[in-house]
């Protein structure tokens, strides 16, 4: 596939500035157990995190580390048994259901490694999804679609059902519609993971171009060599601990 290009700064318009001086994830202490007494397992133990606005991170380790775990605390889809996880300035341990959702649909763009469109809608249709629940008006949902379609160049597929398009065609809706609500991070779990590799590293390039296009922050969970490879930092995770952080040398 060739990727678009296009001049319509409109297409995919940054987020609201952010305060540089607050991190977009700030994890202190943070353990998560599942069960109790003797049938507790330790999913997590004593994370310490802090990832930067406009940071590009990927997290990594084998099955049964702990990624998808960290996975749900990042994406405020659950809340840690112990110490304090913070997103965009705001613990999600003291926050409702409402609020987490709210957080969930402003400031989390989310793209999954099963693409998880809706199969009986439109590529278009798919992307305006996450802008239902905001009150943004049919005609400027439709309209951003379409421009973000554009943006991951598919323009000339906006028309057709997921059954209809590729694997990778699916993933750029996917991006689009992540992007839908102009969040300040993007969170992508397992991106290429379902995806030829030629298309993988396409889908990748795409991920970090928009994320630096919109001054996001890009975090992805992976256990892909190639996506850890491009990520200018390096978060290892090993049964539930943090086993290194590391960051690539400038030049």
């Amino acid at each position: 596939m060739t990727m678009e290009t296009t001049t319509d700064s409109s297409a995919t318009p940054a987020p609201a500035a952010l305060d540089a001086s607050v991190p977009i994830y700030d994890l202190q202490g943070v353990s998560k157990v599942y069960g109790s007494g003797d049938g507790a397992v330790a999913a997590l133990s004593e994370i310490d995190l802090v990832i930067e606005p406009r940071d590009f991170v990927a997290i990594v380790g084998a099955s049964g580390s702990g990624k998808t775990t960290l996975l749900q605390l990042l994406g405020a889809l659950d809340r840690p048994s112990a110490g304090k996880v913070s997103c965009d300035g705001r613990d999600i341990q003291s926050m409702s259901e409402a609020d987490l959702s709210r957080l969930r649909r402003d400031v989390i763009g989310f793209v999954f490694q099963q693409f998880n469109l809706i199969p009986t809608l439109s590529a278009r249709q798919n992307v305006e999804v996450p802008a239902a629940p905001t009150g943004m008006p049919s005609d400027e949902r439709r309209g951003r679609a379409v421009d973000l379609l554009a943006a991951v160049g598919l323009s000339a597929r906006q028309d057709h059902l997921p059954s209809q398009l590729s694997g990778g065609e699916q993933q750029r809706v996917a991006i689009a519609r992540s992007l839908m609500n102009r969040p300040r991070l993007l969170l992508a779990d397992e991106p290429t993971g379902n995806l030829d590799s030629t298309t993988g590293t396409e889908i990748l390039a795409l991920l970090q171009q928009v994320a630096a296009e919109n001054e996001q922050t890009l975090v992805l969970i992976t256990h892909e060599h190639a996506v850890t490879q491009a990520a200018p930092r390096v978060v290892t995770l090993r049964d539930g601990r943090v086993l290194s952080d590391t960051t690539a040398s400038a030049g």
